[in-house]
C-alpha cells in the first residue's frame, strides 16, 4: 500500500477504506456535474443517436429518453447510498469488494477499467473525424474531411489527442476543472442556441418539415411496443453513461460523502434535459420523415446535428461542428479520471502491482495509472483501426455489455451490503432495496439479451468466427481476459484475494448512519 494507507478518507465510516494521497477538497458541486456531463458529451452522444432512435420509434423520441432515463436514475440512486457510507475512489470496485468479496469485486473493477478504455479510444476516433470535418466545413474543402479516413492520419492525429487528454488528465484536478469549464460552457452554449434556434424557426413555420408539439411525444405510454420499449432502456446504456465518473472523484470533492452523490444526480438530469430540448426542437423543425433532411434519413443519421446545422443556424452552423469536436476532446480527458483512479485503488488495495498505487507528488493525481490507461487506449485503437474498421465499430458495441455488466454488479451491491436496513424506513426501502434491485434487474436482462442476440453475425457489422457474431466473441473475450488476468493475480497477490487488505464488511444498520449523520452536522 501507499504511505498514505493508514490515512482515513474524511467523510467515509469504515477504517478499511483509507487515503490514497490524493488532492483532497479540490473539487466543488459545481466542478464535480461540470466533468460529469464532459464524460457524457451530450453533443457528441445525441447527434449520433437521434437519426437511428427516430428510425425505429418515431415522434416517441422524447417518451424513450424518458423511458431509458429511470434504470440510470435507479442505478444512481444506488451509487449515492454506497458513496454515503463509502467514498472511495474504487467506486465499483471497492463497493463490489465489501458487498461480495474479493472475487466479484474485482470483476466489477474490471468492467469499468475495459469499458472506459474502449471509450476514451472511440472518443479519439471521434475527435480526429469531426476536426477533418470542421477544417472542410470552414474552409469549403469537402476533400479535407476525407483524411480522416486514411488509417495512418487518423491514427497518427488520435495518437495527438490522447497525449493532449493525458497531459491534462495527469495535472492536478484544478486544471482539469479549469479545461472543462470552457469545453463543457461552450458545448452547452452551442446546444442550446442550437434548440433555440430550432424552435423560433419551427414556430415562424420556416421549419424544413414542421411538426406541432404533441404532449404525446412525452408520454411513456404511448411507446406501441416492446421492441420501441427496448430501444429506449438500450439508448439509455449510451446517451446516459459517464455520469458516475463524479463518484470516482469523491476522495478529491468537497464534503465527499455528500457532494459526489449529489452531483452524479444533478449531472443525469441536466443531461436529460437537454436531450429532450434537442430531440423535441429537432424533431417540429425537420420532422421524422426520409426526406432529404428528415430525422428518418439513415444518409444522415451518423451526424444529424452537422446535416441540420446549416438550415438551422444559417452562417454560425460551423459552431455545431466545433460543439461536437469540443465535446468529444472534452470528455476523452474527462473519461480518463474513471479508469486511471480505479487502477490507484486496485492497487493501493493489492489487487494490482503495487505501481498502480503511485501518485504524482507535485500534482497528487494518478500519475501511473492515468498513463498505462491511456497507453492501453491508443494501442487497442492504434490495432482495431489498422486491422479493420468493423473489427472497431464491433468493439464499441461490446460496450453495451461491458457497462451492463458492472453497472449492475454495483446495483446489486448496493442492495446486499444495506440488507440488514431494507425495511427501517420509507426511505432505507426506496433507496437501498427497492431503486438499485430494479434498476439491476433491467441491466442484467438487457446485458443476457444483448449477449444472446449478438451471437447472431448479424448483430454490429455482419463479422463472424465459426458462424458466431463478432460483437459476442469480442464481448466475451474481454470477461474471459478479465478472469485469467484476476486469477493470475490472486496467484502472485494472494493478501487480497484472502480479504487481508480490504475485506468484506457486515452491513451498518440503520440507527448507527442515523447517529453518524446528525454527528456529521
Amino acid at each position: 500500500m501507499s504511505q498514505h494507507a493508514a490515512e482515513k478518507i474524511p467523510g467515509a465510516k469504515d477504517a478499511a477504506i483509507s487515503a490514497k494521497g490524493l488532492s483532497a477538497g479540490t473539487v466543488g458541486l459545481v466542478g464535480a456535474v461540470v466533468i460529469g456531463v464532459s464524460t457524457i458529451a451530450p453533443a457528441y452522444t445525441l447527434t449520433a443517436s437521434l437519426g437511428p432512435t427516430v428510425s425505429a420509434v418515431g415522434v416517441q423520441v422524447p417518451a424513450v429518453i424518458l423511458v431509458g432515463f429511470i434504470p440510470m436514475l435507479l442505478v444512481a440512486l444506488g451509487y449515492r447510498e454506497l458513496n454515503r457510507v463509502m467514498p472511495d475512489s474504487g467506486t465499483s470496485f471497492t463497493w463490489g469488494v465489501r458487498a461480495f468479496g474479493p472475487w466479484i469485486g474485482w470483476m466489477t473493477g474490471w468492467g469499468l477499467i475495459a469499458a472506459t478504455v474502449i471509450v476514451l479510444s472511440n472518443l479519439a476516433g471521434i475527435a480526429v473525424e469531426f476536426l477533418f470535418l470542421l477544417i472542410a466545413q470552414i474552409s469549403g474543402n469537402e476533400g479535407i474531411a476525407e483524411l480522416a479516413f486514411n488509417p495512418f492520419i487518423n491514427v497518427g492525429v488520435c495518437l495527438l489527442f490522447l497525449l493532449g487528454a493525458t497531459l491534462v488528465s495527469y495535472r492536478d484536478m484544478q486544471t482539469t476543472q479549469k479545461f472543462q469549464y470552457v469545453l463543457v460552457g461552450f458545448q452547452v452554449i452551442v446546444l442550446v442556441l442550437f434548440a433555440v434556434a430550432a424552435f423560433v424557426k419551427s414556430f415562424s413555420g420556416d421549419g424544413i418539415d414542421h411538426l406541432a408539439f404533441d404532449w404525446s411525444w412525452v408520454n411513456p405510454f404511448e411507446v406501441s411496443s416492446f421492441s420501441a420499449f427496448a430501444a429506449g432502456i438500450s439508448l439509455s446504456i449510451f446517451i446516459f453513461w459517464g455520469w458516475d465518473v463524479v463518484l470516482t472523484m469523491n476522495e478529491e470533492t468537497k464534503d465527499p460523502d455528500r457532494t459526489p452523490g449529489r452531483a452524479a444526480m444533478v449531472t443525469v438530469v441536466v443531461v436529460m434535459a437537454l436531450y429532450l430540448a434537442l430531440s423535441v426542437s429537432l424533431m417540429m423543425f425537420a420532422g421524422v420523415g426520409t426526406g432529404e433532411l428528415g430525422l428518418g434519413n439513415e444518409d444522415i443519421s451518423a451526424n444529424v446535428f452537422f446535416a441540420l446545422s446549416g438550415p438551422v443556424l444559417g452562417p454560425l452552423a460551423f459552431l455545431v461542428s466545433l460543439a461536437v469536436l469540443s465535446s468529444s476532446a472534452a470528455s476523452l480527458q474527462s473519461t480518463a479520471v474513471g479508469p486511471a483512479r480505479t487502477l490507484l485503488a486496485m492497487g493501493h488495495y493489492g489487487a494490482l502491482p503495487r505501481r498502480f498505487a503511485a501518485v504524482s507528488p507535485r500534482f497528487f493525481t494518478p500519475g501511473f495509472a492515468t498513463i498505462v490507461s491511456s497507453v492501453v487506449a491508443a494501442v487497442f485503437y492504434a490495432v482495431m483501426r489498422l486491422l479493420s474498421e468493423n473489427v472497431l465499430t464491433d468493439t464499441i458495441l461490446s460496450l453495451g455489455m461491458m457497462i451492463c455488466f458492472y453497472y449492475g454488479l454495483t446495483a446489486f451491491a448496493c442492495v446486499w451490503y444495506f440488507r440488514k436496513q431494507w425495511f427501517d424506513s420509507v426511505r432505507s426501502f426506496l433507496f437501498t432495496f427497492l431503486s438499485p434491485l430494479v434498476g439491476g434487474v433491467i441491466l442484467a436482462v438487457i446485458f443476457v439479451t444483448t449477449l444472446v442476440d449478438s451471437m447472431d453475425p448479424a448483430y454490429g457489422s455482419g463479422s463472424e468466427v465459426f458462424g458466431v457474431g463478432l460483437v459476442f466473441i469480442l464481448g466475451m473475450l474481454i470477461i474471459v481476459v478479465g478472469i485469467v488476468t484476476m486469477i493470475w493475480q490472486s496467484v502472485r497477490r494472494p493478501a487480497f484475494f484472502r480479504g487481508q487488505t480490504l475485506a468484506m464488511d457486515a452491513p451498518p444498520s440503520a440507527r448507527k448512519l442515523r447517529a453518524e449523520s446528525e454527528n456529521n452536522r
